[in-house]
């Protein structure tokens, strides 16, 4: 598998390459006020396991043809799919300052 230069094994670098070389590394999930490391990639993005799992279960409730016309597009055209999945979210707020212990 070609890397584009990376030797490293890291999901982060892989991830990089998939996206058509979009040098941005996700240290964080995509989703507003999520800390959780990245775990699969989001069209361009990356999501943790929890928001992952989310994802694909409001994909399979859309229809097994959601999986098909999801699997044949490139990843910068399934930026919009994953938007509108984001649309759907509750995002929790989280205080300016927290309270310290």
């Amino acid at each position: 598998m070609d890397r584009g230069g990376c030797k490293s094994t890291k999901p982060s670098c892989i991830l990089n390459t998939v996206t058509g070389g979009i040098q941005v590394q996700d240290l964080d999930c995509c989703v507003p006020n999520c800390q959780a490391k990245p775990y699969a990639p989001a069209g361009t993005r990356s999501v943790c396991k929890d928001h992952f799992i989310g994802f694909l279960t409001w994909r399979r409730r859309r229809g097994p043809q959601m999986f098909h016309t999801y699997a044949g597009m490139t990843m910068p055209e399934r930026d919009g799919i994953a938007a509108e999945w984001m649309k759907t979210l509750r995002i929790d707020e989280v205080p300016a300052t927290a309270p310290k212990l």
